[in-house]
């Protein structure tokens, strides 16, 4: 018999790889071996970016332990940017990052202006 948990892991898995592709255009699939030590998450697909998805009956415990997972990942991948997928209470999906991993997103993709000037009088 198969283990339920990692069965609806696996479905979370090509739901939010469906989802992602819709959205973004790219072709996202799930990706095959994940617990290994070199671990580089659970998608592929997103240009130099690790997703790791959640689907835990304690959503708020997978939002405090997932991104760390997630930075993990990045590191195994050699990626830029990590995010954890949460499925909530409810079938609604949030994406989390660590305040590393959000700035690093706007610093890498929000062009950077010059600092306004102060006009004197």
């Amino acid at each position: 018999m198969a283990n339920p948990s990692k069965s609806k892991g696996d479905r979370s898995e090509l739901e939010i790889a469906a989802l992602l592709s819709e959205l973004l255009g790219f072709a996202v699939r799930r990706k095959l071996g994940a617990g290994r030590l070199d671990d580089t998450g659970d998608l592929d697909g997103i240009p130099d970016t690790v997703v790791q998805v959640a689907n835990w009956n304690n959503p708020l415990r997978a939002v405090r332990e997932k991104p760390e997972g997630a930075e993990t990942q990045r590191l195994n991948a050699g990626a830029d940017y990590a995010a954890t997928a949460v499925r909530l209470v409810g079938g609604v999906w949030r994406f989390v990052l660590t305040p590393e991993q959000f700035a690093t997103y706007v610093r890498n993709t929000i062009p950077t202006q010059p600092a306004p000037t102060k006009e004197t009088p």
